[in-house]
């Protein structure tokens, strides 16, 4: 196996086939109230990356996830219960415990995954996540993007590296497993940064990572400087090249959850490539078996 993908080590863990359900919990992030910004990222549409989340009371929106991929689901699966769009613990606590027990509560129901930001982990809702994590695995996804501080500042981050730094620890102090998310194809950054951010990532004490292309939706400021030519996007070849030197320096028992990001069609801009998964999939690997990709061949323990 040239890198440890998700399903496999699901199947390795809970013994069976298992589903992710995108859900809806909060509805807004620090980044839009005017606490830290008003605008999100620059990336970010107005559904706060969640164009797959289904809506509604979380037992409602349990059921509909479930009937979309009802065709393709065998009658043991497992589920894991992800809140994906907007900032996930940004809210108060006991909002929060309703929301994630809810989630939790069907037995087919073996995780629950939550995405957020790592300034938005107070003490209340770390002993939450800790609390939870004694019924069922907690998982927490930050969407950490880049390590470069004019990256960062570019797409409106709105956190420090530090502030990264001691959300990780914090959570795997509490037994919570960590999934980072990292942008391929940032304006501005070379390979070697591109690299630099996935040597971090590797070394930062995540258990697994998600790689995204940059791909541009309508609606979003990305958008809008795309239109006014100062961004360029990436061709597939050149996504699968930099794509390649980030897994290969994943430490091999790191999950890979994802290789690649794609937004909804209906908004996609740029690259129109991108809106083809199952192409771009079976294209990415036959690259990796072309070029020898193989996860871990430039880990290095520090």
């Amino acid at each position: 196996m040239r890198y440890r993908r998700l399903n496999d080590w699901l199947r390795e863990k809970y013994g069976r086939k298992v589903y992710k359900l995108a859900l809806q919990g909060v509805t807004t992030c620090p980044n839009r109230d005017g606490t830290v910004g008003e605008r999100g990222c620059i990336f970010c549409s107005e559904y706060g990356s969640g164009e797959f989340a289904a809506f509604g009371a979380v037992e409602e929106q349990l059921r509909r996830a479930k009937a979309r991929v009802a065709d393709k689901v065998p009658p043991d699966a497992g589920y894991i219960a992800y809140f994906q769009s907007f900032t996930n613990t940004y809210a108060p606590v006991e909002r929060l415990r309703s929301l994630f027990t809810a989630a939790m509560r069907p037995p087919e129901v073996v995780a629950l995954s939550v995405a957020t930001r790592p300034d938005c982990l107070g003490e209340d809702v770390l002993d939450l996540l800790e609390e939870l994590r004694q019924e069922k695995d907690v998982w927490v996804e930050l969407g950490l993007q880049t390590i470069h501080p004019a990256t960062a500042d570019y797409i409106r981050r709105g956190y420090s590296l530090e502030v990264f730094d001691e959300a990780v620890k914090a959570l795997r102090r509490r037994g919570v497993t960590v999934v980072v998310h990292q942008i391929i194809g940032l304006p501005g950054e070379t390979e070697e940064m591109i690299w630099a951010t996935a040597d971090y990532i590797a070394h930062s004490g995540a258990a697994g990572v998600k790689f995204h292309l940059l791909h541009v939706l309508r609606g979003t400021d990305l958008a809008a400087e795309y239109e006014a030519g100062r961004v360029d996007v990436l061709d597939m070849e050149a996504y699968f090249h930099l794509l390649a030197g980030c897994v290969e320096r994943m430490a091999p028992e790191m999950v890979i959850h994802r290789l690649t990001g794609d937004g909804a069609k209906r908004d996609l801009l740029a690259p129109l490539w991108s809106g083809d998964k199952k192409r771009v999939l079976n294209a990415m690997h036959r690259y990796f078996e072309q070029n020898d990709v193989q996860q871990g061949r430039l880990y290095r323990e520090e």
